[in-house]
């Protein structure tokens, strides 16, 4: 589904002494099967930008679409549920929101919710255990027998059990060592190709953004500083320096390797392995002028 927010703003606590601007005048488009970064900042307005594309939260002005679904103020669709359907949030350390005697019956509750039936779910939670990581002998134990790993991956699962075309991750590696963290992006990524999902993932590491995104989007203070494609926006060091963000560590290194030698390689989210090839063909043709 395309999602489009046209001139939204949203406020906290409105007409009261205590109001407060949350995200103010963002626009921009998300079209179906893009995989998209939010960044930004502690109170940037990542939080609140999400809540608005399951309904969590309505727009104080302005409007959000999402596919057929139109959200603006004193305009909440009627069909709530089916919009909650199609989009799926998976929220900071979702394990915490476990609680069923089994993993299967974790896994089973949001599509039971959602009137899917007994047979239904059990397929889909075939389908979906193996593609999350999750062993079919987990599915009998308690989910807080597991792993924290693994009870994150039953959160997960249970997510992906609504069948969901929107995909929207809340910093989902937080909490997690980098073997763990790389594990859980690589399998988003996955799943965001073979399952065409839309996937919005708002999150702090740079790193993350410009190995899986093909779209960025910062925030600042509630409003869009920057939106473009990973290598145009997280490239421009002093913009980012601006509003206290780094550039990624490839980028870094690249720019090092400018100043200290005087040769430009242009950053294409290679990875290290691939920005090491580009200096040694350049070193080479240095070399045979």
């Amino acid at each position: 589904m395309d999602i489009t927010f046209k001139h939204v703003s949203y406020i906290y606590q409105r007409n009261t002494p205590f109001s407060h601007k949350a995200i103010e005048d963002l626009s921009f488009h998300i079209p179906s099967g893009s995989f998209v970064a939010i960044i930004g900042h502690t109170g940037s307005g990542k939080s609140t930008l999400i809540q608005h594309l399951n309904g969590l939260v309505m727009p104080s002005e302005g409007e959000v679409t999402i596919g057929g679904f139109q959200l603006k103020d004193g305009n909440k669709p009627k069909n709530m549920k089916e919009l909650r359907s199609r989009v799926g949030v998976v929220f900071q350390y979702p394990e915490h929101q476990l609680f069923e005697e089994t993993v299967e019956k974790d896994i089973a509750f949001g599509p039971e919710n959602f009137n899917v039936s007994a047979d239904e779910i059990k397929k889909r939670i075939k389908q979906i255990a193996p593609s999350v990581g999750l062993n079919e002998e987990l599915l009998t134990r308690s989910p807080f027998d597991l792993s924290g790993g693994q009870m994150r991956r039953v959160a997960i699962a249970g997510v992906l059990a609504i069948k969901p075309e929107v995909l929207v991750l809340d910093e989902p590696t937080a909490g997690l060592d980098p073997r763990g963290q790389k594990e859980i992006m690589d399998m988003f990524d996955t799943l965001h190709h073979e399952q065409g999902l839309t996937t919005i993932l708002v999150t702090h590491s740079m790193e993350d953004a410009v190995k899986y995104a093909d779209h960025v989007i910062i925030l600042n203070k509630g409003k869009k500083y920057m939106e473009g494609k990973p290598e145009d926006v997280l490239t421009q060091q002093e913009a980012l320096k601006a509003v206290q963000l780094d550039v990624p560590e490839a980028v870094q290194f690249l720019l090092s390797y400018e100043k200290k030698f005087g040769i430009q390689i242009p950053f294409h989210r290679q990875s290290t392995k691939e920005i090491a090839a580009a200096i040694q063909r350049t070193l080479k043709g240095a070399e045979s002028t």
